[in-house]
């Protein structure tokens, strides 16, 4: 061989070898040079130059630490096919309640504490961004370890009585959802606006709230509480598709907690 074929091997076993456990890479080493050798002697006797021989061979071969993590039996991704649906299945329902429910904790409490409505829904949503990126950093990081670990978490497997039901004719259309929705975002946000900006003047020509401020110590927070459980009531009605006797209990008991 020349000297620059010589050279490329190897560079390209050296590159191989640093991504493999210690105790391997001898094994590994020859190994993999007796196949590169057989590789370019087949392209030699078949005509092709030496130079291009090795060259191709390598380039056949690919990068060399796809390569390592074959020998040392390492996966090349985060979370495989082998978890990565109870993970995205998890995290999705993580992420969907639990940022909603502290953020919506922390305005209550922060409404509560400093009777300043923009500074709590301000704490709020912090509170849900942040509580959401640790539910998909932690959810992450515990899947990539199992994939990585050889122990059996014990996760339920598949079976078909996993499968959902069918789609039915659906008793609560999107539209109503939405038009329901955003009223009572809209009702929330006159509730919040009217400390801001109203649209009742005082005689000196003074926006006056139509609802007494000294109403943020108690009652307020509660109700905009009560108007946000609405709203995922709303949803879960959406998604059920239907009226159930749980939804109907609960909604009973959020229309009474606001009359």
């Amino acid at each position: 061989m020349t000297t620059q074929t010589s050279t490329l091997t190897d560079r390209y076993v050296h590159a191989v070898l640093r991504s493999v456990p210690e105790d391997r890479r001898d094994d590994i080493g020859r190994e993999l040079r007796a196949s590169i050798a057989d590789m370019v002697d087949a392209r030699t006797d078949a005509g092709e130059p030496e130079t291009d021989a090795e060259r191709g061979v390598l380039t056949e071969l690919g990068d060399p630490g796809r390569l390592a993590a074959q020998y040392a039996d390492r996966p090349l991704h985060l979370i495989g096919p082998r978890y990565f649906l109870t993970y995205w299945r998890l995290t999705l329902r993580l992420v969907t309640w639990i940022p909603a429910t502290v953020a919506l904790v922390v305005l209550t409490v922060s409404m509560i504490a400093d009777q300043d409505s923009a500074k709590a829904i301000g704490d709020g949503i912090s509170a849900g961004v942040q509580v959401a990126f640790h539910v998909l950093f932690w959810s992450t990081l515990a899947f990539a370890i199992l994939e990585r670990v050889d122990v059996d978490p014990g996760l339920p497997e598949w079976t078909v009585d996993s499968l959902p039901e069918a789609p039915q004719e659906r008793d609560v259309s999107l539209v109503d959802t939405v038009a329901s929705v955003v009223f009572i975002g809209f009702f929330i946000t006159v509730l919040i606006g009217q400390n801001f900006r109203s649209w009742v003047q005082g005689p000196d020509g003074d926006d006056v709230a139509p609802l007494d401020p000294d109403l943020w110590s108690g009652w307020l927070p509660f109700l905009i509480g009560v108007l946000v459980l609405n709203i995922a009531l709303e949803v879960w009605r959406y998604r059920v598709g239907r009226w159930t006797w749980p939804l109907v209990g609960a909604m009973a008991v959020v229309s009474a907690a606001f009359a």
